[in-house]
């Protein structure tokens, strides 16, 4: 199989439409055509000769209303197919209320040195840990889980009712969806290294307390210190602000370079949210293509530091 044809099954996989140029080039996914490009033929099948403009990503309005409003019109204005509703799926858009922001500090349990702890020694811990509410009601606790010399770290919100029960982080269609958005840009789920901010399911999927952020931060960061990424894609809302100490939109954080534990971070949507929203399936491949040129150092972003 040629590399356009890789590139459209990719795309394919994701739910993006893409269209085949006409002078043979490489397939556009939906919104990637320049400018002034020719619309396509009758059919939608074909675009007019014209190169396509690879650009750094384009930062969203910065409003707050953006994520929920109408989809932006694409060269490709056909509807993407609709899936199915998702019951563990949280709300991605809005911006979480800020009772529910964790704080700058970050509590481990008490008598343990987890910045000395090695990966059996971490995991075990944070196998037993009580730290917070959550050991109550979790049927065991989701570590992490890939390659531990990974270049990319996906850091995703909390467990969710298939990850309680089988232990293992993006289980499930959310997990399918997230493989095939590594796939897209040429990587293995096996490469990476994926974890959450929190380690035991919320009960009912409701989002992280403050306090239970904060009493597992420390696991994740010594899990960043022991991997040492070259980059952190953070997917979702949730996780986002749990890093990032914020609560901006989710919008308005994509397309930017944040860092945490001196480890550069691009945000994008979660993959569970992506099935219930695919028209944002796009903008997902543009974080992800921004997010690879992040990981080979040409594209800094501009963002924060």
């Amino acid at each position: 199989m040629s590399g356009a044809a890789q590139r459209r099954a990719h795309l394919q996989a994701m739910g993006i439409q893409a269209w085949v140029r006409r002078d043979g080039g490489s397939p556009l996914a939906a919104g990637e055509a320049a400018q002034d490009a020719a619309p396509p033929v009758a059919g939608g099948e074909v675009l007019e000769a014209g190169e396509a403009v690879v650009a750094r990503v384009a930062k969203p309005q910065a409003t707050a209303a953006h994520e929920t409003a109408a989809p932006e019109a694409h060269v490709d204005e056909q509807p993407l197919p609709a899936e199915p509703p998702v019951p563990d799926v949280r709300s991605e858009p809005s911006a979480s209320p800020r009772e529910e922001m964790p704080v700058a500090s970050v509590d481990t349990p008490p008598g343990i040195d987890v910045d000395a702890l090695d990966w059996d020694a971490l995991q075990a811990t944070v196998a037993r840990c009580a730290a917070c509410e959550l050991h109550a009601t979790r049927t065991q606790t989701v570590f992490g889980t890939g390659n531990r010399n990974a270049d990319w770290m996906i850091v995703g919100e909390a467990p969710g009712v298939d990850e309680d029960r089988q232990g293992e982080p993006f289980v499930g269609r959310a997990g399918q969806l997230l493989n095939n958005m590594l796939r897209a840009i040429g990587l293995q789920r096996e490469q990476v290294y994926i974890a959450n901010v929190i380690k035991c399911r919320p009960p009912n999927n409701r989002n992280p307390h403050v306090d239970e952020i904060s009493q597992c931060l420390g696991y994740l960061q010594r899990q960043i210190a022991l991997v040492k990424p070259r980059l952190i894609l953070v997917v979702g809302r949730v996780a986002a602000h749990g890093l990032l100490k914020v609560d901006t939109p989710l919008g308005e954080l994509r397309g930017q370079v944040y860092r945490f534990c001196d480890t550069p971070v691009v945000v994008t949507y979660h993959p569970a949210y992506l099935l219930r929203t695919p028209r944002d399936k796009a903008k997902s491949w543009d974080d992800l293509r921004f997010a690879q040129r992040v990981a080979e150092g040409r594209d800094g972003g501009g963002g924060q530091t």
